[in-house]
């Protein structure tokens, strides 16, 4: 109730410039991630023993639901439209890059660094309890899934000033050339085969995805007409990529292990952004007007509060949920997954999940809305920016492999170590600056 009260106070001195619209799609997007990641659990417990495959391979015609539940476009588009708010709010302060820079990666970085901190410390008491390696990288890497956005998120965040003097410099163009770049990594991907570069299409793809919202906040996108027109164009550009070309028809995942269109990013991205934007945005008049409600405005402040807590703990609630069933003789798990009976229970299992996550982010929320502090001062952007790379890399190669994972025996130590210099290179750790 108190939450509630803060939220409702917060919801009536909103200032009547704010665009609510970009906090509530913020909102949505990541609760819909939240649902689909829990939708895609398949755990199946039979015969003493806990297995899962991937809900695409068990029933493919499931693939269709990622064109509604890969909402990271969105997210992506709604950071670039609050960037550039962020960007013009510092010029007229005449704040700096530095300033601007740790603001940033300080409310980004600081919960995100308690996960990976929490997770390293399951890890090791698992190995001290001698279970399977395969085990430990398995849940890890699951719980870690969140992670590589905000890897490629904070990444973008620090191209941030600098993609915004392109846009504003060269408008349309800037984007269509990071398209054109991204056409060309899918090129020598599926022609050349040339998969390496490919990997740099996390800056190309996103980045384009992030020019969005620039061009959101400048009021270049159109009327409905024309965003409609735009969406359904697309739409069908989507469509000819995945049914005649390469790409994969699921938006997020695969049951391919070699071909994905997130790992690494491809143009699918590009276009079904286009799409689900140019949908969302054609209603942002009446969306505003709508959420001029108290009430539903107090929910969007609400969720927004503790978006980064839902957001990265939502997996590892579900882990933790599943070690409890299994060890209560898999009670709840033995309903074989995709038939009728597991997909009606899937409502049931996402209400559990929700009364679970819901006290636990609280409980870690605050570290959403602590204030780095006026007082203290920046450090360099160069300093700032190796230290968040090293984070990113860091965060990267735990999400890639999880710990007891990678090439080499403790290979784990190494991206944690990256983690934790780069905390302390950043400022991120304040013993440290």
């Amino acid at each position: 109730m108190r939450l509630w009260q803060q939220a409702s106070e917060m919801a009536a001195q909103t200032p009547p410039e704010r665009n609510r619209y970009v906090d509530f799609l913020r909102a949505v997007s990541i609760v819909i991630v939240i649902l689909g990641h829990w939708l895609m659990a398949t755990v199946y417990y039979v015969d003493g023993e806990i297995s899962s495959q991937h809900l695409f391979k068990l029933q493919p015609a499931t693939q269709w639901l990622t064109w509604l539940f890969q909402v990271m476009p969105i997210f992506f588009i709604v950071g670039g439209y609050a960037n550039a708010v962020s960007l013009e709010s510092a010029r007229r302060r005449a704040i700096g890059y530095a300033d601007w820079l740790a603001s940033r990666l300080y409310r980004l970085a600081v919960p995100l660094l308690v996960l990976i901190f929490t997770w390293t410390a399951i890890a090791a008491v698992m190995r001290m309890l001698d279970v399977s390696p395969g085990l430990i990288q398995l849940a890890s890497k699951a719980a870690l899934i969140p992670t590589w956005f905000l890897a490629i998120y904070i990444m973008v965040v620090i191209l941030a000033p600098l993609a915004y003097r392109l846009w504003k410099k060269f408008g349309f163009a800037f984007f269509w050339s990071l398209v054109a770049i991204a056409m060309l990594m899918d090129l020598a991907f599926f022609s050349a085969q040339l998969r390496w570069p490919s990997w740099s299409s996390y800056f190309w793809v996103w980045l384009a995805i992030h020019n969005l919202g620039f061009a959101w906040r400048d009021g270049r996108m159109g009327g409905p007409g024309q965003l409609l027109t735009i969406s359904t164009l697309a739409l069908c550009v989507l469509w000819l990529l995945v049914f005649y070309g390469p790409y994969p028809l699921a938006m997020v995942g695969s049951p391919e292990q070699t071909l994905s269109n997130t790992t690494p990013p491809k143009i699918t991205l590009i276009a079904l952004g286009v799409f689900q934007f140019g949908l969302l945005l054609a209603i942002e008049k009446p969306m505003r007007r709508f959420l001029q409600n108290l009430r539903l405005w107090t929910v969007t402040v609400l969720v927004n509060s503790m978006i980064m807590s839902i957001y990265l703990w939502h997996i590892t609630v579900m882990i933790l949920l599943i070690v409890v069933l299994y060890l209560a003789g898999g009670f709840g798990l033995g309903i074989e997954p995709v038939t009728l009976n597991w997909w009606l229970s899937r409502p049931l299992w996402m209400m559990v999940l929700i009364f679970l996550l819901l006290p636990l982010s609280l409980l870690v929320s605050p570290l959403e809305r602590l204030s780095r502090g006026s007082e203290r001062p920046s450090l360099s952007p160069a300093r700032q920016v190796v230290g968040a790379a090293m984070i990113c890399l860091g965060i990267a190669l735990l999400s890639l492999f999880g710990y007891a994972g990678g090439p080499l025996p403790w290979f784990d130590v190494v991206p944690f170590t990256l983690v934790v210099a780069g905390a302390i290179a950043s400022g991120l750790l304040p013993k440290f600056r």
